[in-house]
């Protein structure tokens, strides 16, 4: 089986101009968890659920421990900054993931599998000759084993 014959080719996109607050209602108004946003047709990002819920949590100091007189964050600096930019933001393109994990079409759903379980994503865009045409799911791949296993 191959990520086309079950992705969701539907796909709700949004621009990296649109405001937060325009972005939780569409994810609530159409019962999505993520959203690719695109630069014209080129796909520059994700928002899910948890990029949204950043903006109701408190800043948090990293957790760090001390070794050999210096301080280290567990996370890094760069991670607990990007936390920030994050709760502070009022638009997609500051928000959003930029490291989107994509597949193509004509991989197998083990392969889609694969990237949901080691990047440890929900959500994967799918992409045809560098451009968006679908996105696949947990949830789309557990219907599918699902379904199987009723045979």
């Amino acid at each position: 089986m191959f990520v086309k014959d079950i992705m969701t080719t539907k796909v709700i996109t949004i621009t990296k101009e649109m405001s937060i607050k325009k972005i939780a209602h569409i994810l609530v108004d159409n019962g999505v968890s993520a959203l690719p946003v695109l630069d014209g047709k080129k796909l520059v990002g994700i928002v899910t659920h948890k990029d949204i819920l950043y903006k109701e949590i408190e800043p948090k100091l990293p957790a760090m421990f001390e070794m050999l007189g210096g301080i280290v964050t567990l996370k890094g600096v760069k991670h607990y900054n990007e936390e920030l930019k994050k709760m502070v933001a009022t638009k997609a393109e500051e928000i959003m993931t930029k490291r989107v994990f994509t597949i193509d079409e004509d991989k197998t759903l083990e392969a889609a599998a694969d990237i949901m379980v080691e990047k440890d994503v929900s959500k994967v865009p799918v992409i045809k000759n560098g451009e968006l045409v679908g996105i696949i799911s947990r949830a789309d791949v557990v219907k599918y084993i699902a379904s199987m296993l009723e045979e």
